[in-house]
């Protein structure tokens, strides 16, 4: 099998690109990968050549820009109007919760309250609406690829920002994720599926645990608040997986 990856230079990209037992070739906007295809999401001719070229067996598509409404919901809609009679997996984020209805099952309707939330929640209808056989995988923080680690030293250090004791996640591991894709991908799976880890924690909870696990002070952490408790059931995706989804207190164990 042959699998094109959007957004194959990211965190999550990379690690589909590791752990995939297929040839994966990947998809770039701004940072260049080996052997990899230079694509802007936002342009269709730019997907549907890309598409063309690959000629890909699969596409898992997770390319997006918080800060950009065309990035993140119209290259969904490019992506899969390219991808017609390939197996397709979106994905998508527990942003698009408002979080006044927490926990959150494959039936919940989207309530987004900000610009990303939305721009998800126009991805999702566009995939569903183009691909019904789609996989929408909605998904929570990922922790493992680096940049929620970098954010957490820094803080450390006494770098800007705070951590919400207040603001409720189910974080999961990007291996995990990357896994569960790719069983997703050759399931026969249809629709929804959420992959998020099995523990609900704060934000500041997650920096605490990520700072132990590298053996730094914990105290250090500035806290702040922003009520939000936005927790993904998981339970049913999971009975469709081999992979264990596994929480942040089972991976994120302190050093030996």
């Amino acid at each position: 099998m042959r699998i094109l990856v959007t957004g194959g230079s990211g965190e999550l990209g990379r690690e589909i690109r590791r752990v995939a037992r297929h040839e994966v070739v990947a998809c770039y906007n701004s940072v260049p990968v080996d052997g990899g295809v230079r694509v802007d999401v936002r342009r269709r001719d730019e997907v549907e050549a890309a598409v063309q070229e690959v000629r890909p067996d699969a596409i898992i598509h997770t390319a997006y820009l918080q800060s950009d409404w065309v990035t993140t919901a119209d290259g969904a809609a490019n992506v899969a109007i390219a991808a017609r009679g390939i197996r397709l997996v979106h994905v998508s984020s527990d942003a698009l919760f408002s979080g006044k209805d927490s926990p959150y099952g494959e039936e919940a309707v989207p309530d987004p309250i900000t610009p990303y939330g939305a721009a998800k929640a126009a991805a999702e209808t566009a995939v569903r609406a183009i691909d019904p056989t789609a996989v929408i995988a909605r998904t929570s923080l990922i922790v493992g690829g680096g940049r929620i680690e970098r954010w957490v030293r820094g803080l450390v250090k006494g770098g800007p920002g705070a951590l919400y004791t207040d603001n409720i996640r189910c974080p999961i591991h990007v291996t995990d994720l990357a896994s569960a894709l790719l069983e997703l991908l050759e399931s026969g799976h249809a629709g929804i599926a959420h992959v998020g880890g099995a523990d609900a924690v704060s934000r500041h909870e997650l920096g605490q645990l990520i700072a132990v696990h590298e053996g730094l002070d914990p105290t250090k952490l500035p806290t702040g608040s922003n009520p939000s408790d936005i927790r993904l059931d998981s339970t049913k995706t999971q009975d469709l997986l081999k992979t264990h989804l596994r929480g942040v207190r089972e991976f994120l164990t302190p050093p030996a």
